[in-house]
């Protein structure tokens, strides 16, 4: 699995600022797969800082504007893998009785994609030596659930694009056009043009 790839790739120095080595060709779904999980582990790991109650103010703020440009990246990576879909699937013609589904794939894979990070997160946990059994357990049970969920979002992956190759499921992206780091759209961004 690209994701487990990549977190263990990024756990190799976990530092925040350390550039991403993707090791896939940029034609293929493996290289953006592998770019989103990249910008889902920095970010996790930006959001594990600023709950720091001792942070700085001032770093503080500059985590957030890393956020929301994590944030906003994401999105962007999302919308291309979804452009890959349509592009394998451009040729498909939907059947009569064709019907829409409540989100794209790109999207069911951003949620693998967090998936796979809890998981991982959720292992160490297991793994703490420095806590005591029942908090352990706890996060055996987590970490059990999130495998379940794992399992069960792949499945219906697999089962949307199938439907969509078939023609059964109509493949309909939506942008997601936030407005918030958006110069024309922001009006505390536009005012200060």
């Amino acid at each position: 699995m690209v994701f487990k790839e990549c977190i263990t790739d990024y756990h190799k120095t976990d530092n925040i600022e350390q550039p991403i080595t993707n090791p896939y060709d940029e034609s293929g779904i493996r290289y953006l797969l592998y770019l989103k999980s990249w910008i889902d582990t920095v970010q996790w790991h930006y959001e594990d800082l600023i709950r720091d109650p001792d942070i700085v103010p001032e770093y503080g703020m500059t985590l957030k504007r890393l956020i929301d440009h994590s944030n906003q990246y994401r999105t962007d990576i999302v919308e291309q893998i979804d452009d890959w879909f349509l592009d394998q699937f451009k040729n498909v013609k939907a059947t009569p009785d064709a019907r829409l589904n409540t989100e794209s794939p790109a999207w069911v894979i951003d949620r693998l994609s967090i998936l796979a990070l809890k998981i991982y997160h959720m292992e160490e946990q297991v793994n703490r030596d420095d806590t005591d059994e029942s908090h352990r357990n706890k996060s055996r049970e987590k970490l059990n659930m999130l495998r379940e969920q794992l399992v069960d979002i792949s499945v219906s992956l697999d089962q949307l694009l199938e439907d969509i190759g078939k023609g059964k499921r109509i493949m309909k992206v939506y942008r997601q056009m936030k407005m918030y780091n958006d110069p024309a759209t922001n009006p505390i961004l536009y005012r200060h043009k």
